[in-house]
């Protein structure tokens, strides 16, 4: 059945349904009135398809999981950037260490194995002297 063609029925169906507006017209206030000229009557909006048209509803649905998905894709890509950072970062410190930690081993071998080393280590850091020398003091 076509809405268009019986608008009497729907209108009257509609004002019987407001019970409390009928019974007590006291309770109708000026700006349900103000709206119903703005708006129109409820078989008006039925008539239109309501107040939104459905394909504003579609393309909402749609662009709120458009932005989404980018704000997936944008949080996603930042934490790849700062991971990708960190992985440089302590990637050149465990190069440093570990060229740090060849010259340690190989100093240690020479101190192990080489009389030189060993005396020149012992004056150096603990300031040795052998028996026959004499230490002056230049200031």
């Amino acid at each position: 059945m076509n809405k268009a063609a019986n608008t009497y029925w729907t209108d009257n169906r509609l004002q019987a349904q407001r019970v409390a507006t009928r019974a007590l017209p006291l309770l109708a206030s000026p700006a349900r009135d103000l709206s119903r000229e703005i708006i129109g009557s409820r078989t008006e909006i039925r008539r239109r398809g309501g107040i939104v048209p459905s394909w504003v509803f579609f393309v909402t649905i749609i662009l709120a999981t458009f932005a989404l998905c980018v704000t997936v894709t944008v949080r996603t890509h930042a934490e790849m950037s700062s991971a990708s950072q960190q992985y440089e970062k302590i990637s050149s410190e465990v190069a440093t260490l570990r060229i740090s930690n060849s010259t340690l081993a190989s100093e240690v071998e020479s101190l192990r194995n080489d009389p030189q080393a060993i005396e020149s280590a012992a004056r150096e850091q603990l300031k040795m002297a052998r028996v026959n020398e004499i230490i002056v003091p230049i200031e």
